[in-house]
């Protein structure tokens, strides 16, 4: 049965379908990600039935605004669109696609052909000139007076050919496109949310330490003034967040002793992440370490270097926490009342009370924690390393971060989560800025193109920004156990090479490498547990080759960003060859590493004209940023690795021979 004008209600059909939108992180339920300045580039299908022609845009403005800005967008192939705009703040953004039939660009495709096919035009040309009159009402300036004078030479009733000469001056067609109806526009729905970060989200390097280690005496616990003392060490290897570790006092019960033993006397320092005893809880500082007074001079000192000081975020206490006695609530207890510790079978941490969200005071739980992020923002910190995200509820991370980027959208969190694909991902989508990854555990050539070309080239890319640690204080790898100097190395060029933001754990720089046990990732003697005096200068340190690549990091734009890492071939599975390139900063590297910390490589690597711009039959120079070498290279090169001496080529395009 036909449906009745009732049945059907009162509206226009549109002929529009506008689909595929990117970025557009599950279908617009999460923002995607942004840095303040560089180019957000957005695509989308666009099409409609019948053969008339389309115009789009993308329209775009801060999420507190009203108005829209737009930028025009241009076709590609198969209906895809594309355009580009730059975001100018740090701020929330939202953005969507309004696309529109062109009626006069149509109308002139549809007139050119006629003409060219010696049609009968009169009826087309009286339609031309009706669509400019149109046009006209809406115009001004120039194209007003462009337009009056095209109308007056139509009025000569010139000739088909004469007259598509005056319909299809460019700067006609232009006018109309500025001017002219958008006739049935259509705005995809819903509007889309863009999260524009400042450019630490994007590129930074970190150094994460102990205070209590960073004491020059052995003889004596580290302080906040010992750790202000090695900033100038900090900054001087190119390190430009220091991230502590928890700096709240430590609980006493169960507090655990070296090498994670249960019960530890009493001359145990515990630790860190036990957080809380009769000295305060998260928004308190451990006494030994020093005063509140004592950290603001930290972050001051830090701040004057240039360096961030990034604080861990562990949401879960000590039994001697003062949370314990004012909100039990916030707990889980056992049947016998006692409130029970965190498990991760086998492992046991009696140390720690994990914090229930389940519990009946939810809104008291979530505010407390909200003002314990807001009393360190007070106190100048900017970024937060958040402890284990992936056990406490996702909805809590993208309240938490959203009630503090609405007011502060400069602070940083890093989520540490290595945990499943999925809830890594979903982390990053809630709102972290940044994430670990898995970095830490790829090892072969095979691993790391898998792993990186799924960051750089999948949906992934518009919401995750990876940092590439290359160790923790809980994670000592096995090619670091086993490679020695030439292993740390090497993973130091990929992870500050691969990745815009990295870092390492304080003791990289000194190849630590013992494990508690065969087939642990656990130091021996770790720090998590006791105070670890180190030399920082004694033989065997890697210091001056930190350096040195965090100096190339910093001088060559190429490595300031993510997306634009592309592997390129060598022919051996113990070379891995990338290339990463600034167009607008005319800065192109060409990145060999040697995956092998035993052995000497070689191989033959091939890099494509397009990367360096050359003719495939001109050679070029390249200087090597690690060694200062010069080498002519062209389409295929020969590379010779040795990783006792030299573990890896940054080679610097510096044009034609």
């Amino acid at each position: 049965m036909p449906a009745t004008q009732s049945e059907v209600g009162f509206f226009m059909l549109s002929h529009i379908i506008i689909e595929g939108v990117a970025p557009a992180v599950d279908c617009g339920r999460y923002p995607a990600k942004c840095i303040v300045g560089e180019p957000c580039v957005v695509e989308a299908d666009i099409f409609r039935d019948g053969h008339q022609l389309l115009r789009a845009a993308v329209k775009w403005r801060r999420k507190d605004d009203e108005v829209f800005e737009q930028t025009p967008m241009a076709p590609l192939d198969n209906d895809r669109w594309r355009a580009v705009f730059v975001p100018t703040q740090n701020a929330r953004y939202v953005f969507t696609i309004e696309a529109w039939t062109d009626l006069y660009a149509s109308w002139l495709a549809d007139f050119t052909k006629k003409v060219g096919a010696s049609k009968d035009v009169r009826s087309d040309l009286l339609e031309g000139i009706e669509l400019l009159k149109a046009i006209r009402e809406r115009a001004d300036g120039d194209a007003l007076q462009l337009l009056a004078a095209s109308l007056e030479a139509l009025r000569q009733r010139p000739a088909p050919n004469s007259a598509l000469e005056i319909f299809s001056n460019p700067a006609l067609i232009e006018a109309a496109a500025r001017f002219g109806e958008h006739a049935g526009a259509t705005t995809y729905q819903p509007l889309l949310h863009l999260t524009v970060d400042r450019p630490k989200a994007a590129f930074g390097s970190w150094y994460e330490l102990f205070v209590r280690s960073q004491s020059p005496d052995p003889g004596r616990a580290g302080t906040f003034a010992d750790a202000e003392h090695r900033l100038t060490d900090i900054h001087e290897m190119g390190f430009d967040v220091v991230y502590l570790t928890p700096i709240h006092p430590i609980g006493r019960t169960n507090r655990k002793g070296p090498n994670n033993t249960p019960d530890g006397a009493g001359d145990s320092v515990g630790s860190p992440w036990a957080i809380g005893s009769e000295a305060g809880g998260h928004t308190a500082v451990e006494p030994s370490l020093g005063t509140l007074a004592d950290f603001d001079r930290l972050v001051a000192a830090a701040r004057g270097l240039g360096i961030e000081v990034a604080l861990d975020f562990a949401v879960q206490c000590s039994p001697d926490h003062p949370w314990v006695r004012e909100h039990p609530q916030w707990f889980k207890h056992r049947p016998d009342g006692t409130i029970k510790y965190a498990e991760n079978p086998p492992k046991e941490y009696q140390d720690i009370y994990p914090i229930d969200f389940d519990t009946p005071d939810q809104e008291g739980l979530m505010q407390a924690l909200f003002d314990v992020i807001w009393f360190w923002i007070e106190r100048g910190v900017t970024i937060f390393r958040v402890d284990n995200p992936h056990t406490k509820p996702v909805a809590f991370w993208e309240w938490l971060i959203n009630q503090v980027q609405s007011r502060r959208p400069d602070i940083i969190f890093l989520g540490e989560a290595f945990t499943r694909p999925k809830m890594m991902k979903v982390l990053a989508k809630a709102g972290f800025t940044q994430s670990y990854t898995y970095f830490t555990w790829r090892n072969t050539k095979y691993e790391l193109i898998e792993y990186l070309t799924e960051l750089t080239t999948t949906e992934m890319r518009d919401y995750f920004r990876p940092n590439f640690f290359t160790n923790t204080p809980d994670i000592l790898t096995a090619i670091l156990q086993n490679g020695g100097p030439p292993a740390f190395r090497m993973r130091l060029v990929l992870a500050a090479t691969l990745s815009p933001s990295y870092g390492i754990y304080s003791g990289f720089e000194l190849c630590e490498n013992q494990a508690v046990a065969p087939g642990s990732e656990e130091y021996l003697d770790s720090e998590k547990y006791q105070i670890k005096p180190r030399d920082w200068k004694k033989p065997g340190n890697i210091r001056e080759f930190v350096t040195l690549v965090n100096s190339i990091r910093k001088a060559n734009p190429a490595l300031h960003h993510f997306r634009n890492l592309r592997f390129l071939p060598a022919d051996n599975d113990q070379i891995l060859f990338y290339a990463k390139s600034s167009p607008e900063a005319g800065n192109t590297l060409l990145i060999a590493v040697n995956l092998d910390p035993y052995h000497a490589q070689e191989c033959t690597v091939t890099v494509p004209p397009e990367i360096t711009g050359m003719a495939p039959d001109r050679s070029y120079r390249v200087t090597d940023l690690l060694t200062n070498a010069s080498y002519q290279w062209s389409q295929y090169n020969y590379v010779r690795l040795d990783p006792a001496s030299q573990p890896a080529h940054i080679l610097r395009v510096e044009g034609p021979v």
